[in-house]
């Protein structure tokens, strides 16, 4: 699965801020590029293609091969988990709700404190997402990202320190997870490959590993 490139260019082509071989997010939404191929042949493409000033992210099955004219500024493992059959899981008493544009501000700062991945002003244009409140703090939220044929990525799984180790996040990725199936779609999350604890999580609601992942994040020089 190539999900940045194969998403860009379907279901969520409108979002397409690049060409047809270099697609990328625009930068309120998201800081992912895709292409087919990131072979030597392709270099010149890319860098002639993306704007200076602005990083981005990659998500490749193989390592990435990035041409001398980025500055790479991190690169990492990651694994990709999909969920073929849930296993559902509710907190009795806890309400969730779906997250509006009113709450954009509150999702922007939850996301920031707790740094689950890029989210930013429009990231939510994705997907649907859902958050649990009290007493008018968005404590946990969770929602859709990619979204391609038949496929959708669960992501911005996070939880404000204070509500730490009641079982929101995972209460809130089964509800993103259980819409997905009900759209006719499979859930799949990226996951850092040294997270054993969110691993083990993520696992307990029915994922598995399905692919390495080579991650990097780079601009132009």
């Amino acid at each position: 699965m190539n999900p940045v490139w194969e998403a860009l260019g379907s279901v969520q082509d409108i979002y397409n801020a690049g060409t047809t071989e270099v697609r990328y997010f625009p930068e309120d939404i998201a800081p992912f590029i895709g292409m087919d191929s990131w072979e030597p042949e392709r270099h010149a493409m890319l860098t002639d293609t993306i704007p200076p000033g602005r990083l981005f992210y990659a998500m490749t099955a193989l390592p990435l091969q990035l041409p001398e004219t980025v500055a790479v500024k991190l690169t990492l493992p990651l694994y990709q988990m999909t969920c073929d059959t849930l296993r559902a899981f509710g907190i009795p008493g806890v309400d969730a709700r779906t997250l509006t544009a009113d709450d954009t501000d509150a999702m922007v700062d939850l996301t920031s404190r707790t740094r689950p991945g890029p989210f930013y002003a429009r990231t939510r244009l994705l997907g649907n997402y859902y958050g649990i409140f009290a007493a008018g703090k968005l404590l946990s939220m969770a929602g859709e990202r990619l979204k391609l044929p038949g496929h959708t990525e669960v992501s911005a799984i996070c939880t404000d320190p204070s509500a730490a180790g009641k079982g929101y996040a995972s209460h809130l990725t089964s509800l993103v997870c259980a819409g997905i199936f009900e759209a006719g779609a499979t859930p799949f999350l990226h996951v850092r490959a040294d997270n054993t604890q969110a691993i083990r999580v993520y696992r307990k609601l029915g994922f598995e590993i399905s692919a390495d992942v080579h991650f990097a994040i780079f601009s132009k020089k």
